[in-house]
């Protein structure tokens, strides 16, 4: 993963793309920080969780704002590194699927079943919503 960022990093020096270079170089620090601390997580969970701050990140700001526009690229810069996105009909059907095998199906135990099925690949915002409906 460092190896296709560094290389990325290259080629953002390259084109003069500051935005995106800065996205870089700090998603990079964030990686090596974590290689070195006493207990690194992976990588891809670091990942996960940047862009997580990020999206979260944006309801601090109007849409129209300078800061919010900056986000929104730096998460698009960021995205790439996240495994593939999980469309809704794939997540229902997990969802079904969890309460089909559950004795009494409730959120706590469909989340508890669906969130390593969909993590980094899906809002888990948006899976609470989907568990809600289904289980109604």
């Amino acid at each position: 993963m460092l190896e296709q960022i560094n290389q990325e990093i290259k080629n953002a020096m390259k084109a003069k793309a500051s935005d995106k270079l800065s996205a870089l170089r700090y998603l990079k620090s964030m990686l090596m920080e974590n290689s070195t601390s006493k207990s690194p997580r992976p990588e891809m969970d670091v990942i996960i969780s940047h862009v997580k701050k990020l999206k979260d990140s944006l309801e601090n700001y109007p849409k129209e704002s300078d800061q919010y526009q900056k986000l929104v690229q730096e998460i698009m810069y960021v995205e790439v590194y996240l495994p593939q996105q999980l469309s809704e009909q794939e997540v229902v059907k997990f969802i079904t699927d969890i309460i089909t095998k559950l004795d009494n199906p409730n959120m706590g135990g469909v989340m508890k079943e669906l969130s390593p099925l969909i993590k980094g690949k899906f809002d888990g915002k948006k899976a609470t919503e989907l568990v809600l409906k289904e289980l109604a």
